[in-house]
Protein backbone atom coordinates (compact mmCIF):
# COMPACT_ATOMS: atom_id res chain seq x y z
CA UNK A 1 0.00 0.00 0.00
CA UNK A 2 1.24 3.47 -0.83
CA UNK A 3 2.16 5.35 2.32
CA UNK A 4 0.05 8.33 1.24
CA UNK A 5 -2.96 5.98 1.19
CA UNK A 6 -2.03 4.34 4.49
CA UNK A 7 -1.94 7.61 6.42
CA UNK A 8 -5.53 8.33 5.38
CA UNK A 9 -6.57 5.42 7.64
CA UNK A 10 -4.67 6.69 10.71
CA UNK A 11 -7.64 8.57 12.28
CA UNK A 12 -9.73 5.39 12.12
CA UNK A 13 -6.88 3.23 13.45
CA UNK A 14 -6.55 5.60 16.42
CA UNK A 15 -10.19 4.95 17.30
CA UNK A 16 -10.23 1.22 16.53
CA UNK A 17 -11.03 -1.06 19.47
CA UNK A 18 -8.16 -3.36 20.40
CA UNK A 19 -8.75 -7.11 20.54
CA UNK A 20 -6.04 -7.71 23.14
CA UNK A 21 -5.99 -11.34 24.34
CA UNK A 22 -8.15 -12.55 21.44
CA UNK A 23 -5.66 -11.21 18.90
CA UNK A 24 -2.64 -12.33 20.94
CA UNK A 25 -4.00 -15.88 21.17
CA UNK A 26 -3.96 -16.27 17.37
CA UNK A 27 -0.16 -16.16 17.40
CA UNK A 28 0.53 -17.68 20.82
CA UNK A 29 1.65 -21.28 21.36
CA UNK A 30 -1.07 -23.28 23.13
CA UNK A 31 1.33 -23.99 25.98
CA UNK A 32 1.91 -20.27 26.47
CA UNK A 33 -1.81 -19.53 26.60
CA UNK A 34 -2.23 -22.17 29.30
CA UNK A 35 0.79 -20.85 31.19
CA UNK A 36 -0.48 -17.27 31.19
CA UNK A 37 -3.97 -18.31 32.26
CA UNK A 38 -2.54 -20.14 35.23
CA UNK A 39 -0.05 -17.43 36.20
CA UNK A 40 -0.74 -14.11 37.92
CA UNK A 41 2.17 -12.06 36.57
CA UNK A 42 1.38 -9.15 38.91
CA UNK A 43 2.61 -11.32 41.77
CA UNK A 44 5.97 -11.52 40.02
CA UNK A 45 6.39 -7.72 40.03
CA UNK A 46 7.47 -7.58 36.38
CA UNK A 47 9.83 -4.92 35.07
CA UNK A 48 8.34 -2.50 32.57
CA UNK A 49 9.44 -2.02 28.98
CA UNK A 50 8.08 -0.44 25.80
CA UNK A 51 8.53 -1.04 22.07
CA UNK A 52 7.69 0.91 18.93
CA UNK A 53 5.80 -0.58 15.97
CA UNK A 54 6.95 1.96 13.39
CA UNK A 55 5.42 2.41 9.94
CA UNK A 56 7.17 4.59 7.36
CA UNK A 57 7.50 5.05 3.59
CA UNK A 58 10.17 3.29 1.55
CA UNK A 59 10.05 3.92 -2.20
CA UNK A 60 6.60 5.41 -1.45
CA UNK A 61 5.33 2.04 -0.11
CA UNK A 62 4.39 1.45 3.54
CA UNK A 63 6.85 -0.61 5.61
CA UNK A 64 7.07 -1.82 9.22
CA UNK A 65 10.43 -1.85 11.04
CA UNK A 66 11.67 -4.83 13.05
CA UNK A 67 15.13 -5.64 14.34
CA UNK A 68 17.32 -8.72 14.54
CA UNK A 69 18.97 -8.63 17.94
CA UNK A 70 22.64 -9.48 18.27
CA UNK A 71 23.90 -12.57 20.04
CA UNK A 72 24.50 -11.77 23.70
CA UNK A 73 23.93 -13.34 27.13
CA UNK A 74 20.21 -13.12 27.75
CA UNK A 75 16.85 -14.65 26.90
CA UNK A 76 16.22 -12.39 23.88
CA UNK A 77 19.56 -13.00 22.18
CA UNK A 78 19.32 -13.30 18.36
CA UNK A 79 15.53 -12.88 18.40
CA UNK A 80 13.43 -10.73 16.09
CA UNK A 81 11.55 -7.90 17.75
CA UNK A 82 10.55 -4.27 17.65
CA UNK A 83 12.93 -1.51 18.70
CA UNK A 84 12.49 -0.91 22.41
CA UNK A 85 13.65 -1.73 25.87
CA UNK A 86 13.28 -1.21 29.59
CA UNK A 87 12.01 1.92 31.28
CA UNK A 88 14.66 4.31 32.60
CA UNK A 89 14.20 6.83 35.41
CA UNK A 90 14.38 9.80 33.02
CA UNK A 91 11.46 8.56 30.90
CA UNK A 92 8.34 10.60 31.63
CA UNK A 93 6.07 7.82 30.31
CA UNK A 94 6.14 4.54 28.39
CA UNK A 95 5.81 6.18 24.97
CA UNK A 96 8.98 8.13 25.72
CA UNK A 97 10.68 4.85 26.59
CA UNK A 98 9.73 3.45 23.19
CA UNK A 99 10.96 6.56 21.37
CA UNK A 100 14.22 6.80 23.32
CA UNK A 101 15.04 3.13 22.80
CA UNK A 102 14.21 3.37 19.08
CA UNK A 103 16.62 6.29 18.79
CA UNK A 104 19.33 4.38 20.65
CA UNK A 105 18.87 1.09 18.79
CA UNK A 106 18.24 2.15 15.19
CA UNK A 107 19.14 5.84 15.10
CA UNK A 108 15.72 7.40 14.39
CA UNK A 109 15.22 10.61 16.37
CA UNK A 110 11.90 11.04 18.20
CA UNK A 111 11.18 14.27 16.29
CA UNK A 112 10.78 12.16 13.15
CA UNK A 113 8.12 9.95 14.73
CA UNK A 114 4.46 10.51 15.56
CA UNK A 115 3.10 8.14 18.22
CA UNK A 116 -0.39 7.07 17.12
CA UNK A 117 -1.68 4.94 19.98
CA UNK A 118 -0.76 2.38 22.65
CA UNK A 119 -1.60 -1.27 22.10
CA UNK A 120 -2.29 -3.95 24.71
CA UNK A 121 0.48 -4.83 27.14
CA UNK A 122 1.94 -8.32 27.02
CA UNK A 123 3.77 -10.25 29.72
CA UNK A 124 6.97 -12.09 28.77
CA UNK A 125 7.62 -14.90 31.29
CA UNK A 126 11.29 -15.74 30.55
CA UNK A 127 12.50 -12.20 31.21
CA UNK A 128 9.69 -11.13 33.58
CA UNK A 129 8.92 -8.01 31.56
CA UNK A 130 5.56 -6.36 31.01
CA UNK A 131 5.88 -4.77 27.58
CA UNK A 132 3.82 -1.86 26.27
CA UNK A 133 3.75 -1.63 22.45
CA UNK A 134 3.07 1.68 20.70
CA UNK A 135 2.18 2.22 17.06
CA UNK A 136 4.06 5.09 15.44
CA UNK A 137 4.55 6.54 11.98
CA UNK A 138 7.22 8.58 10.27
CA UNK A 139 6.21 10.60 7.24
CA UNK A 140 9.67 10.53 5.70
CA UNK A 141 11.95 7.85 4.29
CA UNK A 142 14.32 6.68 7.01
CA UNK A 143 18.01 5.88 7.15
CA UNK A 144 18.44 3.36 9.94
CA UNK A 145 21.73 3.38 11.86
CA UNK A 146 21.70 0.24 14.03
CA UNK A 147 23.59 0.15 17.31
CA UNK A 148 25.78 -2.81 16.41
CA UNK A 149 26.24 -3.75 20.07
CA UNK A 150 22.54 -4.61 20.24
CA UNK A 151 21.15 -4.81 16.71
CA UNK A 152 22.44 -7.08 13.97
CA UNK A 153 20.19 -5.61 11.26
CA UNK A 154 16.91 -3.81 10.64
CA UNK A 155 14.18 -5.72 8.82
CA UNK A 156 12.03 -3.52 6.58
CA UNK A 157 8.79 -5.49 6.31
CA UNK A 158 6.47 -4.45 3.44
CA UNK A 159 2.93 -3.66 4.56
CA UNK A 160 1.53 -5.87 1.79
CA UNK A 161 3.34 -8.88 3.29
CA UNK A 162 2.39 -7.93 6.84
CA UNK A 163 -1.37 -8.10 6.15
CA UNK A 164 -1.09 -11.17 3.88
CA UNK A 165 -2.18 -14.31 5.75
CA UNK A 166 0.27 -16.33 3.63
CA UNK A 167 3.07 -14.74 5.66
CA UNK A 168 1.90 -16.73 8.70
CA UNK A 169 3.22 -20.25 9.18
CA UNK A 170 3.92 -22.81 11.91
CA UNK A 171 7.37 -23.87 13.05
CA UNK A 172 8.78 -26.21 15.68
CA UNK A 173 10.57 -24.45 18.54
CA UNK A 174 12.03 -25.16 21.95
CA UNK A 175 10.91 -22.54 24.43
CA UNK A 176 11.40 -21.72 28.09
CA UNK A 177 8.32 -23.78 28.98
CA UNK A 178 8.18 -26.59 26.39
CA UNK A 179 10.40 -28.63 24.07
CA UNK A 180 9.88 -29.19 20.35
CA UNK A 181 6.45 -27.59 20.13
CA UNK A 182 4.67 -26.18 17.08
CA UNK A 183 4.18 -22.42 17.25
CA UNK A 184 2.54 -19.91 14.89
CA UNK A 185 4.93 -17.38 13.38
CA UNK A 186 5.32 -14.61 10.83
CA UNK A 187 7.96 -15.13 8.15
CA UNK A 188 9.84 -11.86 7.62
CA UNK A 189 12.60 -11.94 5.02
CA UNK A 190 13.36 -15.60 5.87
CA UNK A 191 13.38 -14.81 9.60
CA UNK A 192 10.94 -16.53 11.95
CA UNK A 193 9.05 -14.07 14.18
CA UNK A 194 7.23 -15.83 17.00
CA UNK A 195 6.30 -15.43 20.65
CA UNK A 196 5.58 -12.00 22.13
CA UNK A 197 6.54 -10.07 18.99
CA UNK A 198 4.24 -12.19 16.82
CA UNK A 199 1.44 -11.69 19.36
CA UNK A 200 1.92 -7.90 19.22
CA UNK A 201 1.96 -8.05 15.43
CA UNK A 202 -1.27 -10.03 15.49
CA UNK A 203 -3.13 -7.33 17.43
CA UNK A 204 -1.65 -4.62 15.22
CA UNK A 205 -2.66 -6.50 12.08
CA UNK A 206 -6.19 -7.18 13.34
CA UNK A 207 -6.77 -3.51 14.14
CA UNK A 208 -5.54 -2.33 10.75
CA UNK A 209 -7.32 -5.02 8.72
CA UNK A 210 -10.61 -4.24 10.50
CA UNK A 211 -10.22 -0.58 9.54
CA UNK A 212 -9.39 -1.46 5.94
CA UNK A 213 -12.53 -3.59 5.74
CA UNK A 214 -14.82 -0.97 7.27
Amino acid sequence: MLFLDFVKYIPKIEKEKLLAADAHAKMAPLERISFLKETNYEDKKPRKAAVLMLFYPKNKETHLALIVRNTYPGVHSSQIGFPGGKVELEDKDLSETALRETHEEVGIHPNKIEVIKPFSTIYIPPSNYLVSPFMGISHQELQFVPDLDEVKRVLEFPFSAFIDDKTITKVKMTTSYATDIEVPAFMVDKYVVWGATAMMMSELKEAIVNVLKS
